[in-house]
């Protein structure tokens, strides 16, 4: 049976759609054979998503110092729902951020933390001006989850 992985990443922009790609670029790589992955925007994805996932890969971006405001509409639609069926749900975190990302972090891991899920790895905070490498870094985060999903280790 097929594992689920949902990756709910905000993409304002066309660096920030490069990392959603290639979040799911990672986790759709050839080696992966029993992962199906869906990949939604934040407005777009809600807790029929969540309740139907193995694990979960949420990217956002920092805004004055916080999530997204389409990752906050998403946990706020998708708290009470989801709370009691999906506590110990796998998560990892990217965070774009312009500055430190550390307010963006502390946010998301307090939700988090509220709803039992089990954080797979540290968030991955992207900083500063913009970086290619950052491309190859969330793809890795991608991939990795999707790993420890089809080798049954989470």
């Amino acid at each position: 049976m097929n594992k689920r992985l949902l990756i709910v990443a905000h993409a304002p922009s066309p660096n920030t759609l490069a990392l959603r790609e290639a979040a799911e670029r990672g986790a759709t790589h050839t080696d992966i054979e029993n992962v199906e992955v869906t990949v939604k925007a934040p407005l777009e994805a809600g807790p029929d998503d969540v309740l139907n996932c193995d694990a979960i890969l949420l990217g956002t971006t920092e805004n004055l110092g916080y999530m997204s405001g389409a990752l906050k509409d998403f946990f706020d639609r998708s708290y009470y729902p989801v709370l009691e069926e999906k506590q110990g749900l796998p998560c990892a975190l990217y965070i774009r951020a312009g500055l430190d990302g550390t307010g963006t972090r502390r946010a998301v891991e307090s939700i988090v933390t509220g709803l039992r899920w089990r954080w797979m790895q540290e968030p991955l905070t992207l900083r500063g001006e913009w970086q290619e490498v950052f491309v190859d870094q969330v793809e890795e985060l991608g991939l990795t989850m999707a790993a420890a999903l089809d080798s049954g280790m989470i």
